[in-house]
């Protein structure tokens, strides 16, 4: 993704202040936001921005907006809830729950920058919670009963998330589907992202056939393999095959030796995941996370949430987190108001509002005091409250120091 947001931040948007940058991708540009209850609460969530030259294609517009209604039915621990679509200031955006931790491609990137390997038992946790989560969103029906028919298309390391309690989830359901309804030039501003997630693909994806839940189960094999081979599945070089090209082939290699537990045991999942005819895969999500799940508990690689978010939060936590508080601070102190600098009567008798609506003082002059501003009336009071507290957590330290001595 590209750190190269397209507005000042923070920027009131909607119902949302966005107030941290996340990243930009072939479709949309993705920010941090504070949404605003109508009792005065706030909560952190994201808002992805879709790319006016895609909101614009009318097919697009309409499958993203059949896909996110369709994503806002599920309502899973594993997946990651999707509650608002809509347009501000002919911006297409939808708004997602917030996730505070890292996709597994960033967080693989720091612990490469780190040196500091992921542990397999984390590795098979997050693989068999993800699991749970598409085995839901593939069994989801309507009111009536009737299956949805959600596939994910797009089961990628960079769509599963991992928080810093331990959570997983799955995100953007949908959203492969509505960039395969861009036609023409328009789909080139998607071609670069859908370069990389060809390696996630199953053969039949790959060959533009129809799909079925077993698609995803194939990915979610594919980043098994991953993690448990410590690389890529498909890798690219010079005179070799695109991507897409290994994909359609599906040509699986046998698992490097790396001193994994029950590797025959292991090996056997991964290779029904990844079976190229997908009549010989497992039937669904839940039949391979089932598998999965008695594997870990036989090679005693169970773990737990409280157990991973321990791990992520005291690796790498600590300083993003600091971060993005102090970025929602200021986002916070912004909502209550303009913020307002005062210039140097003898530069400048100015009264310049920072994000206000450009009204100030006339200039003084030369010879004239610099004027005195008093506060607003709401601004004394808080003032007056901090002192009165301060005052009394003074008094009450000193009985506690009489009463020791």
């Amino acid at each position: 993704m590209s750190a190269a947001p397209s507005i000042v931040l923070p920027r009131t948007f909607a119902r949302y202040s966005l107030f941290d940058f996340i990243g930009k991708g072939g479709m949309a540009e993705i920010y941090l936001a504070r949404q605003k209850t109508d009792l005065g609460g706030a909560r952190r969530c994201v808002v992805k921005q879709i790319l006016p030259e895609l909101a614009s294609d009318a097919a697009f517009s309409e499958m993203l907006v059949h896909e996110a209604n369709l994503a806002a039915r599920l309502n899973h621990a594993n997946v990651v809830q999707v509650f608002d679509l809509g347009r501000e200031d002919g911006r297409l955006f939808i708004a997602m729950e917030y996730v505070e931790g890292f996709d597994i491609n960033g967080l693989l990137r720091r612990c490469s920058q780190s040196k500091i390997p992921l542990p397999f038992d984390f590795a098979i946790h997050v693989v068999s919670e993800a699991l749970k989560g598409l085995d839901y969103a593939h069994r989801r029906t309507d009111d009536a009963g009737r299956p949805l028919g959600i596939v994910h298309r797009d089961v990628s390391p960079s769509n599963l998330l991992v928080s810093f309690e331990g959570e997983v989830k799955v995100c953007d359901f949908g959203i492969a589907h509505a960039n395969e309804a861009l036609g023409g030039h328009r789909a080139t501003h998607v071609n670069e992202a859908l370069k990389g997630k060809a390696g996630y693909m199953s053969p039949e994806h790959a060959r533009g056939e129809p799909l079925d839940a077993r698609a995803d189960v194939f990915a979610a094999g594919i980043i098994l393999w991953e993690l448990a081979a410590g690389r890529k599945l498909y890798r690219i070089t010079e005179s070799g095959p695109s991507l897409l090209d290994q994909a359609r082939r599906a040509e699986i290699p046998l698992l490097p030796d790396r001193g994994l537990p029950a590797p025959h045991e292991l090996a056997e999942i991964i290779g029904r995941a990844l079976a190229p005819d997908r009549r010989s895969r497992y039937p669904s999500a839940g039949a391979m996370q089932r598998d999965l799940e008695a594997y870990a508990i036989r090679a005693k690689r169970m773990t737990s949430p409280l157990q991973l978010g321990s791990w992520l939060t005291s690796a790498f936590g600590h300083d993003i987190v600091a971060q993005r508080r102090a970025r929602e601070r200021a986002a916070a102190a912004i909502e209550k108001g303009a913020l307002v600098v005062l210039r140097p009567i003898a530069a400048s008798a100015e009264l310049t509002p920072l994000h206000g609506s450009g009204f100030g003082r006339p200039p003084a002059p030369a010879d004239a005091p610099a004027p005195l501003l008093k506060p607003p009336r709401k601004t004394r009071a808080i003032a007056l409250l901090a002192l009165l507290l301060v005052m009394a957590a003074a008094i009450a330290m000193m009985k506690v120091r009489l009463h020791f001595h």
